[in-house]
């Protein structure tokens, strides 16, 4: 994992960035479903295997429909927490709005969350309702091949870009009625106006968005939790198996003691700090291998031509079986661990490609955003939208909406409506996509939030897998460590980015 340190994610932004979006609702269920939620089907507030607190909202195979008791107001994005019954268990949960709260009421579907099975555990899911009215929200939750636990459920309130796009939706939509209603009406100079500072103002989400992006190459507590985290893996970190290692250097030969060592070439060294992390592959690689060389090198045939001392051909015959059958149980427990290690290797590696895609078609975005807002599509003009200095930025912002107002004017002066529509149309378009991306966004908060979910609870001292009382309270003092820097980097990253 040490060639992932570059792309750990980040503990600081700037404060400008570290926003706060009080929630609408938040729901643990730890008061039954009853206070929130009205529901057909069958979903239970149960002890079990709550995410947090004591309960979590239990929903069995099959459909199940929660409405909420009360309309909420100004709906942004949605966070909960599911946890499928096994790894074949899949679910579906269609997010929907509407004014009344009647079944047969006019539900608006606004977003999906979709999991088709894989890793147990409680995954995070985030998406976007994006409503500034005050509506009803129903949730319809489809589990098949098992039941799965719903806690932690919250709501937080809309961005105030998010709802200038949805201001933007309504002026096009008045722009095109207009122009359906009369082919040769005078629209007004304002309309434009607004369109085009709607349409700048997605500049700065845009920068926002790649800040965030690029912030998360950059880091410090989470790198240092997963040193800690990657020493657990290290079977040199361990008393006991360095022990090993020395009883088995007592009874070879300099040639079999320089083939130990090319063994254990992968896992670091420990004299000078450097201990690196196996991954699954090269560890299946090393371990029966290295049983077998055991095994030969305490076979009396073997230690009896080694040219070893009385003592030490003594110290082999009383000593050999003991020391392979410590061998192999210390290995069994380590394998724990490196399992832990690895899938959380995969994880991470998940997201990096997750953010270097997101971080190119967003860049991508930026570059045409300004192209249709007739701005050279050229470096000097992506470093003014990108740039530190508010007031460069404002002023290209200012200069976007112009062009945009400057061109819808010209179309409609011109008479050519037809040209104007299909301009109103494209720039509609190109917020909508900007939009997109932070449902994308979302989805990476919600990787990283069960990254770090799941990184806790393989350091908690549940899963502490050895039974040799010093390495047990090796693992348990890395394993604190581990757990401090994971807790700041978590409440870093929940301040800069949720």
């Amino acid at each position: 994992m040490r060639n992932l340190i570059a792309l750990f994610f980040a503990a600081w932004l700037p404060a400008a960035a570290a926003q706060a979006y009080p929630a609408v609702l938040q729901d643990g269920f730890e008061q039954g479903s009853e206070l929130h939620w009205r529901q057909l089907g069958d979903c239970r507030a149960l002890l079990g295997t709550p995410r947090s607190g004591e309960l979590a909202l239990r929903c069995k195979a099959g459909t199940s429909v929660l409405f909420s008791n009360q309309p909420l107001s100004e709906m942004g994005v949605l966070e909960l927490w599911v946890r499928p019954e096994s790894d074949i268990t899949s679910y579906r949960i269609q997010v929907l709005v509407s004014d009344l709260p009647s079944v047969n009421a006019l539900w608006q579907p606004v977003a999906l969350i979709e999991y088709n099975g894989g890793e147990q555990g409680y995954k995070a899911h985030r998406v976007s309702v994006d409503d500034p009215a005050k509506r009803y929200l129903r949730l319809d939750i489809e589990a098949v091949n098992g039941l799965i636990d719903i806690d932690d459920l919250q709501i937080e309130r809309i961005l105030l870009a998010t709802a200038l796009q949805k201001n933007e939706q309504r002026i096009v939509s008045g722009i095109l009625d207009k122009l359906r209603q009369d082919q040769n009406v005078a629209l007004q100079a304002e309309s434009f106006r607004t369109l085009g500072v709607n349409y700048a103002a997605q500049l700065d989400m845009q920068r926002q968005y790649l800040e965030y992006a690029n912030a998360l190459y950059a880091g410090n507590a989470l790198v240092l939790a997963s040193g800690e985290r990657n020493r657990m893996a290290n079977p040199m970190a361990y008393a006991s198996f360095r022990s090993i290692i020395n009883d088995t250097k007592r009874v070879t030969t300099p040639l079999q003691q320089a083939r130990l060592s090319s063994m254990l070439k992968p896992f670091g060294d420990l004299a000078t700090a450097t201990l690196n992390v196996v991954s699954g592959g090269a560890y299946s690689a090393f371990a029966e291998p290295f049983k077998s060389f055991l095994a030969s090198s305490f076979d009396k045939s073997s230690y009896s031509d080694a040219g070893l001392s009385r003592s030490d051909r003594k110290f082999a015959e009383q000593n050999g079986l003991k020391i392979y059958q410590d061998a192999e149980r210390f290995l069994s427990e380590l394998e724990k661990e490196l399992v832990q290690v690895a899938g959380l290797e995969a994880e991470l590696l998940q997201i990096q490609l997750s953010i270097e895609d997101f971080r190119r078609h967003l860049t991508k975005q930026l570059r045409d955003t300004l192209q249709h807002a007739s701005m050279a599509r050229s470096q000097e003009a992506l470093s003014r939208a990108l740039s530190k200095d508010e007031t460069i930025r404002q002023k290209l912002m200012q200069e976007v909406a112009g062009n945009i107002s400057l061109q819808a004017n010209s179309y409609l002066n011109g008479g050519n409506n037809t040209e104007l529509v299909r301009f109103v149309l494209k720039t509609s378009e190109q917020l909508e996509q900007t939009q997109s991306y932070k449902d994308q966004f979302n989805q990476i908060t919600s990787a990283m939030l069960t990254y770090y979910d799941r990184f806790e609870r393989s350091v908690n001292a549940s899963q502490n897998p050895f039974t040799d009382d010093n390495d047990k309270q090796l693992w348990e003092s890395h394993a604190q460590k581990a757990r401090t820097y994971l807790q700041q980097s978590k409440e870093s990253f929940n301040r800069a980015y949720l």
